[in-house]
């Protein structure tokens, strides 16, 4: 989980024609000398706080031993599992013993659990089964396309396995810290968690009405996020892979449904612990 995101060019390696550690992903130089990895960990290395901050929190770091990229992967691990650990929710303490839930949370988590099939996928302490499903979910902006290809679809899962079963799939999310972490949807398509849910619950007949104006997004001169919603044939073919069947539930049963994922969130978490720093060693700016 820390080791990859630096080699994607959707998360932080970029564009192959805009840097070193791009251009060694694209060629497969990814471990050894001079491959992203090791890019990067010079780059670490080379800031004398940083490396003297590795020297005390790792041992085998020596003078003749540089900072390799597995002890950046390591404190970024610990740091994560410190900084946002979420296990002491309402939700938590429940399961603990320590606190009942009030009422409408109580009968939310027996929506949960029972008639609304949320644990069907949200299983588990952290509410996933960690498996990919197809749930017929709008997709806006501008997809997942390779350098060279136009089109603005995002087919998921089928993108890595090349399974036409696994078109549309995307991996079940956690739900801790739910109600505190919008937008919703794996393409951001709803601000609102009420209005997710009731679309998450009957997905084949919320696409064809689908509002734009549910989703945050930032000003950008001529992006069109409505490319695969405005063509019928990419929108049927969404709707036709979704393997979720309709399920009704009253508003007073969503509002009980909503009151238990609020029972997820653990409030230390969302600020964190130790908080952001005023600046770090390498100089460059944090953005607050």
């Amino acid at each position: 989980q820390t080791m990859f995101p630096v080699l994607s060019q959707d998360e932080m390696a970029g564009h192959y024609s805009e840097n070193d550690v791009s251009r060694a992903v694209r060629q497969g130089r990814i471990a050894g000398q001079d491959g992203a990895w090791d890019i990067i960990a010079k780059r670490v290395d080379a800031i004398p706080e940083y490396r003297s901050m590795f020297e005390i929190a790792f041992s085998d770091i020596t003078p003749e031993r540089r900072v390799e990229f597995t002890h950046i992967s390591d404190a970024i691990a610990a740091f994560i599992a410190w900084e946002w650990r979420a296990d002491d929710s309402p939700f938590d303490r429940f399961l603990r013993g320590e606190d009942a839930l009030e009422h409408d949370a109580a009968a939310g988590m027996s929506l949960f659990y029972g008639s609304a099939n949320c644990a069907v996928c949200h299983s588990g302490s952290f509410q996933t089964d960690h498996s990919f499903h197809a749930t017929g979910l709008p997709q806006i902006g501008p997809g997942k396309t390779a350098r060279f290809e136009s089109h603005a679809r995002d087919t998921g899962r089928m993108r890595v396995t090349g399974n036409y079963d696994d078109a549309y799939a995307f991996r079940t999310p956690s739900l801790r810290n739910v109600s505190a972490t919008s937008p919703y949807g794996h393409a951001g398509t709803h601000a609102d968690l009420r209005e997710f849910l009731r679309f998450h619950l009957d997905p084949a007949s919320g696409m064809d009405t689908y509002d734009i104006r549910q989703a945050i997004l930032p000003d950008f001169d001529g992006a069109d996020d409505l490319r695969i919603m405005s063509d019928t044939v990419e929108r049927e073919a969404i709707k036709a892979a979704a393997t979720i069947e309709p399920i009704s539930l009253n508003d007073d049963e969503l509002s009980q449904l909503i009151a238990f994922l609020e029972t997820l969130t653990d409030e230390a978490s969302l600020s964190g612990r130790l908080g952001i720093p005023d600046n770090v060693p390498s100089g460059l700016p944090i953005d607050r």
